[in-house]
């Protein structure tokens, strides 16, 4: 994985980098479902602007902070070991799958979604550098 910005940039501006990018996906997508998420409950007017509001920055700060925690175990790892290989990708997303659990406070979830989000991590880079 020759050329990521792992290489030349410091790790917490890819890791402010990938919150940021994340983030905003996640806040989109909090705009885009919440609507009807509030139609489901009854909300209308106010409380439903309140409710759209409150889930755009609740997906934005969560998926922000789970690709920051991803993205920054992955830079330092990398820089750690001094190998960019699919040890520092299965860490990392081990590492994320396990904050992702913790969030919802479902401990008896930690080690299958830290096992998952891992295995989506190794294959996302995988299928990047081939």
């Amino acid at each position: 994985m020759e050329g990521e910005p792992y290489d030349v940039v410091p790790c917490s501006s890819v890791a402010v980098d990938s919150i940021l990018r994340i983030g905003t996906a996640g806040a989109i997508w909090g705009l885009c479902s919440a609507p009807q998420e509030a139609r489901k409950q009854g909300l209308g007017g106010v409380a439903q602007a309140a409710f759209v509001a409150r889930s755009a920055s609740s997906c934005g700060f969560q998926y922000g902070l789970v690709a920051g925690i991803c993205t920054a175990t992955h830079c330092g790892l990398q820089r750690y070991r001094g190998k960019s290989d699919w040890v520092n990708g299965l860490i990392a997303g081990a590492v994320a799958g396990g904050a992702i659990a913790a969030m919802t406070r479902s401990w008896t979830q930690v080690v299958p979604m830290a096992c998952l989000v891992s295995a989506f991590k190794v294959a996302t880079d995988y299928a990047r550098t081939t």
